[in-house]
């Protein structure tokens, strides 16, 4: 029952965040600094350090950092290699280019908040504690998630049924990886290998997709004070959650 619970508060927490970032679609770059230091801080704060929490008795912390470096260049070949595709696909139609990076970023982030579902399943095997004090943390940056994912494929193009088709995917994939770990179980050190490169792909996505996007043509402070607001707010968001 709390299970559900959780599941229907990531959901509607996603949601909302989208829902906020699709409204202000005019302050799209204000909302996209603040996204772009949110999915840094969500990398650098959360990820991070929960990978090496979860992987470092059986890989390292070099090692998981080496994952990290990996999600980050593998993320890169791979953005290049849809950027490439696509324009040469549409010679006279360069938005066709990016217009594929935005379910790609899209399915990153929904990636992600499956693992979150997981990283609650697996917590409340190991302890009641222990899955609350990490649901606290998934549910305290899934509204950041919400407006990450519309962000990106508004950037890249997308309409509103899409954009609120992909919103819809992002939060229920939290609840899906929560009803995942009724069937399996998976190793910390395996669990601290998968964090370790969706930190990688996150960190790729602020530096490459978000920031550079939020900074064009707009005014620099206001945005950079976005940027930084959005990697403090959840800098607290997962102290508070004892992470």
């Amino acid at each position: 029952m709390l299970l559900l619970a959780i599941a229907c508060a990531a959901f509607t927490s996603t949601f909302v965040g989208g829902l906020l970032a699709f409204r202000l679609h005019d302050q799209l770059h204000l909302i996209l600094g603040f996204s772009a230091g949110a999915v840094i801080g969500v990398a650098f704060f959360d990820l991070l350090p929960e990978s090496i929490a979860f992987g470092a008795r059986g890989h390292g912390a070099a090692m998981i950092l080496a994952w990290t470096a990996a999600g980050f260049l593998g993320y890169l070949v791979l953005d290049r290699l849809l950027l490439f595709h696509g324009a040469a696909q549409a010679h006279d139609a360069p938005d066709a280019a990016t217009g594929r990076r935005g379910p790609f970023g899209a399915m990153v982030l929904c990636a992600h908040s499956y693992l979150d579902g997981i990283a609650v399943g697996l917590a409340f095997q190991a302890s009641h504690a222990i899955g609350l004090v990490v649901a606290i943390a998934v549910l305290s940056h899934d509204f950041s998630d919400g407006i990450n994912t519309m962000n990106i494929v508004l950037k890249n193009g997308a309409q509103r049924r899409p954009a609120l088709l992909w919103l819809a995917a992002d939060a229920v994939a939290p609840s899906l990886g929560i009803a995942s770990t009724l069937f399996y179980t998976l190793r910390p050190g395996q669990f601290g290998v998968v964090l370790a490169l969706f930190a990688g792909f996150f960190l790729y996505l602020g530096a490459s997709d978000l920031v550079p996007e939020s900074y064009h043509a707009h005014p620099k402070v206001l945005t950079t004070a976005m940027t930084l607001a959005g990697a403090a707010v959840l800098y607290l968001a997962v102290r508070l959650a004892g992470g």
